[in-house]
């Protein structure tokens, strides 16, 4: 009934989310070989190649949709160039014009609805436009203008949806028949009277697979003896003063928190986001209590990717393909309040907006 297509798809965590909301992508499509492979291991109908050789009719004819049929497009551009973790290159990077690509698609194509995400740096990033303030945020919003869409868009955490990790994503909601999109409400919360709306923690979600860490990189020797000196939650904070220095090297006097420096997680927590390597210096994804980055499948269950979801490519490259995924969870957020607006039935409206007269009789 939503018939939808997806671009730049990657291991498809925004895909998945989407379906469970009730979207039925019929096209997937990305560039990167392992990404591809990824989809049809898993019996999606896909389309591989540069997006920008792509033509916009070839993509609807492969996913059986007419112009002005389909529900929804969907995609996120690399992040890359407007990553916080890369050199920000912005809209200077030719990787940066690859949302061009993207609107292009959607100009094409004309669905109902479409959804971009991408990274949260990109709201951040200024552009040179002859002399105009701006930056790359306010360049995609006017170009969707320029189209004809309506848009909202805001940074959410996927933690407040139900995902066991603290990970927050650009959602930019567009709407071609100016209906009143929306973007999704929060549906967890760090302090709750019922538990299963409170946020998902580490230890509930990878603690019944903790033993079975295959396949899983590894930390090298001097790297572990550092890390064994770090408590459960800890990071190089947490290691003796006299060693911190050594241990540190160069990063010792650079600014910053340094948070992922010797970062050993906590069970009692969400995970911090999940990067593409937990094994990098800055970025260190240590289990709990063993000492060893978070496994492949640990990756998996904090992205919500569902048992048994095959992900082609080197170990490097499965992980990868897992970090830089949309959580399943907030993902489904995200199609369930486009269905909410498509069927008219996301809000009660009442004249009623305060309490009645008989709560003034209470003292």
């Amino acid at each position: 009934m939503y018939e939808s297509i997806s671009l730049f798809s990657g291991a498809m965590g925004l895909d998945l989310g989407l379906e469970k909301a009730g979207i039925d992508i019929k096209l997937c499509q990305d560039f990167d070989p392992s990404c591809y492979e990824t989809m049809l291991r898993n019996g999606k109908p896909a389309i591989d190649g540069d997006i920008r050789q792509i033509d916009s009719m070839t993509i609807l004819e492969r996913a059986g949709i007419k112009q002005n049929a389909a529900f929804l497009l969907c995609g996120g551009p690399p992040c890359q160039p407007f990553s916080t973790a890369g050199k920000r290159l912005g809209i200077n990077d030719p990787r940066g014009s690859l949302f061009m690509e993207f609107i292009r698609v959607v100009n094409d194509t004309r669905p109902r609805f479409f959804v971009f995400e991408n990274v949260k740096g990109l709201t951040s990033i200024a552009v040179d436009k002859g002399g105009a303030p701006g930056g790359v945020l306010d360049i995609i919003l006017e170009e969707f203008r320029k189209i004809g869409y309506k848009t909202v868009f805001g940074v959410l955490d996927a933690v407040n949806f139900g995902v066991p990790q603290f990970r927050e994503r650009l959602i930019i909601l567009g709407s071609r028949d100016n209906e009143e999109i929306f973007l999704p409400a929060q549906t967890h919360f760090m302090k709750h009277q019922l538990p299963q709306m409170r946020w998902r923690t580490l230890g509930e979600t990878i603690k019944d697979i903790e033993n079975y860490p295959e396949p899983c990189m590894h930390f090298s020797e001097e790297r572990l003896r550092y890390l064994r000196m770090v408590p459960e939650g800890g990071n190089w904070r947490d290691l003796p003063l006299a060693v911190q220095p050594i241990a540190m090297g160069g990063a010792w006097k650079s600014g910053g928190g340094k948070v992922g420096f010797y970062r050993r997680l906590s069970y009692s927590q969400p995970s911090p986001t999940i990067v593409t390597s937990p094994v990098q210096k800055a970025t260190m994804m240590c289990h709990p209590t063993k000492d060893r980055p978070l496994s492949v499948r640990e990756y998996a269950r904090i992205q919500q990717f569902p048992e048994g979801w095959k992900i082609a490519g080197t170990i490097t490259n499965i992980y990868k393909q897992i970090g830089n995924a949309v959580p399943t969870g907030l993902a489904e957020a995200v199609g369930r309040a486009l269905i909410a607006t498509a069927n008219g039935d996301a809000e009660v409206f009442t004249k009623r907006t305060r309490g009645t007269s008989a709560h003034k009789t209470i003292n």
